[in-house]
């Protein structure tokens, strides 16, 4: 299939680690180290599930470090919002679109405000290379 008729949900990453706005920072950096991910969506809980607050990268971290940012500092503070999400039922080329005009790299997969998953430039390079 192209990536015209193909979803998102065909190539996402799933389950998606998600933590809480008051994680710190040097947190954040062993999660992201242990778990061999590049993000970590910030999200809280509602009650009808999680809602995303946020999203704290590799870069975020680094930045913070260079900027001598105390490392207890919560993510809330560092990380990005608002968050560009897509529907696991979203074309891979409107993924990609999307994440074009927004100039990001990963791409939240929520379903009912509920993130599922996530997709990242480089999943959409392996497709773009598979097909």
């Amino acid at each position: 299939m192209s990536a015209s008729e193909t979803p998102i949900s065909e190539i996402m990453t799933s389950p998606i680690r998600t933590v809480e706005g008051d994680l710190t920072i040097v947190e954040a950096a062993s999660e992201l180290t242990d778990r061999h991910i590049g993000s970590l969506l910030v999200a809280a809980e509602q009650s009808d599930g999680k809602r995303i607050e946020g999203i704290v990268t590799e870069t975020d971290v680094v930045a913070s470090v260079a900027q001598a940012t105390d490392p207890e500092t919560a993510v809330a503070e560092v990380m990005s919002s608002p968050v560009v999400t897509a529907r696991p039922t979203e074309s891979i080329e409107t993924a990609g679109s999307r994440m074009a005009k927004n100039d990001v790299k990963k791409l939240p997969v929520t379903e009912r405000g509920d993130p599922v998953g996530i997709v990242t430039t480089t999943d959409l390079a392996h497709f773009t290379s598979r097909s």
